[in-house]
Order: C-alpha cells, then structure tokens, then sequence
C-alpha cells in the first residue's frame, strides 16, 4: 500500500522541518496545499520532494483539506499539520494497519504537548482514498461525517484505532496560540458555522471550550449545556462534561465540577482521553480534603499512562499532605 502525507499550510517555516522530517521515510508521497504563505514555507517543502499546490484562502479549512486530497494519489491519507509530527515508535503499527482490507479509517492518538487541559485526543486523520471521503466543518475539519455516510452504504468497512500515541501536537502551547491568532480565527469559523447549526453537538463542545478559555465563561457554559441536549457521540459527551468541570470550577460550583468529571471519567471511550478528567478530579477532591479518593484518582492516571509525568507530582503531593 502507498501512503501519502496530506498538508495545508501557511507561514510555516518554524515548525514545517520537523514535521516533514517526521514522515519523510514512512510515506511514499508528500502533497502540500499553500494557502498563501510570504514565507520560506514553499522552499522548505520542496527541499522535501513535496508536490506544492496552491490555493486561496477562504477561512474554510475544510475547503482547503478538500482541495488538497484532490492531488492525493496514495492508496492511503496522513493528515497532519505544520505544528505535529509523526512519533517513530508508531511507525511500524501505522504501516501495519494500512495492510488492511476492512478499515476505510483509523484513529490516532495525539499528544497534545504542552496544553494547559485534556493531555491526549483521539483524532480521524489516517484514512483510506476513498473517492466519498471529505472534510466538513470549517474549523477543526473532519472526515468523521463523510466516512460515517460511506459506512451506511457500504457496512463492510470498519474504524479502526491504533492505541499508542501517534502523533505529538504542539499547536496548544499558549505561545503557538499567541503567534497564529488561533482564538481569534476558530471563534470566527465556528461562530458562522454555529449560526446554521445551532445544536450541533461538536461546535456546541469546541466553541463552549474556546468561550471558557478566552475568559466568556457565561456564553461558554450556555454552549456546552446546549451540546449535552443535542445527541452527542460518547467521544463528544466527554468534552462536555470535562470543559463543564473546568467552568464550574471556575465560577467555584464545585460540586457541579465534580459531578462533570465524574461523569466524563464513567463514558465508554479510549482510557487515555479521560486522563484530563481523573486528574482535574483528583484536584477538586484533594482540595476539598478527600484525600484517599484524590489519591484513587491519581493512580488511576497512572494506571493507564504510567509517564504521565503530571499524575505522578500529583499523586506524590497527596501521599505527602
């Protein structure tokens, strides 16, 4: 099987090196879809072997993602951005799933390094070239709507996940945020989205997120609410929950924060995405003096990843107090 790394970018000269390098020797193609870069971003993908396309910038990712795939010739996709690379212990699962014949998609867990909340994500972003496979959503582009569709057409295909991290992001860190103006354009992309949309569950949790942490806390919490109402997946329902903790904390309802965790931490979904809400748990009940439960919740961070480093300081802290 062919693999090809799929890329849109723009002012990317910092951060694009050690992206490619990532991948350099895993895919057999390299497509990257300029947005409009006044940069050395076009040089260095070059320099790559990439195949450089260009295309106008719309405020649309999902429009550029789209159009990039149109220059995909690979039997499989690798989506990554500029701000991620491809960790070398993945390798080998990666090359192994796309041998596949069932899987029309696989999920890959990112390491979201640096960020100030839920430390690992699942994300939809090694897929099969399929001719019906799409972006939608403007911000936070997905193919998650389009491989949905395909599956109720063709049943035979399944979604697969590889359970070691695959990828390290480091597009959270307050600096990357700052330097890209990411508040500014997500809020903007989602809030057109939203007024279309209203209830959809996925804008309801990303842009509810991005209210609490841009400091609009009311306007946030009225948007996670409205996200629980509105049929969300498990996946969704926990990022719900989890930024409802981190707003019921801050507005000090810590009984309805605990209660946001808890209920995040009880959701069927992969272990290593509620690590965010056993240790945001953990806090409130050590805070609150219930030290043996903190200390429960604490382990069980540990548990189901021994190097969260973050885990261990805290679990050390409370054995201490």
């Amino acid at each position: 099987m062919h693999l090809s790394l799929c890329i849109i970018v723009k002012n990317e000269e910092l951060s694009l090196p050690q992206c490619l390098s990532s991948v350099a020797d895993v895919v057999d193609e390299i497509v990257v879809l300029d947005t409009g870069s006044t940069d050395r971003t076009v040089e260095i993908a070059q320099q790559f072997a990439a195949k450089v396309h260009h295309f106008t910038w719309c405020n649309d990712f999902s429009a550029a993602r789209n159009a990039a795939l149109k220059y995909v010739t690979g039997d499989w996709i690798l989506v990554l951005d500029a701000d991620e690379t491809l960790t070398p212990s993945i390798v080998p699962q990666l090359l192994q799933a796309i041998e596949s014949d069932s899987h029309l998609l696989i999920n890959l867990v990112r390491d979201e390094v640096g960020a100030e909340q839920s430390p690992y994500s699942l994300v939809s972003r090694l897929f099969r070239n399929h001719p019906n496979i799409s972006f939608s959503r403007p911000y936070h582009a997905l193919v998650d709507d389009s491989v949905s569709l395909i599956i109720t057409r063709e049943p035979h295909w399944q979604i697969g996940y590889l359970p070691d991290v695959a990828i390290l992001h480091e597009g959270y860190q307050k600096a990357a945020i700052a330097h890209h103006n990411k508040f500014a354009k997500a809020q903007a992309a989602m809030e057109g989205f939203l007024t279309i949309h209203a209830t959809d569950p996925y804008v309801c949790s990303k842009l509810g997120a991005l209210y609490i942490e841009s400091g609009k806390t009311t306007q946030g919490i009225e948007l996670l609410q409205r996200g629980l109402t509105s049929n969300p997946s498990d996946q969704i329902l926990y990022e719900l929950h989890y930024h409802l903790g981190i707003a019921s904390t801050q507005i000090k309802n810590f009984d309805q924060a605990r209660h946001h965790y808890h209920a995040a931490t009880q959701l069927p979904i992969y272990p290593m995405l509620k690590i965010g809400a056993y240790n945001n748990l953990g806090s409130l009940l050590k805070a609150s003096g219930d030290l043996q439960a903190a200390l429960t919740a604490y382990t069980t961070t540990l548990e189901i990843d021994p190097n969260f480093a973050v885990g261990h300081y805290n679990r050390g802290m409370t054995l201490k107090a």
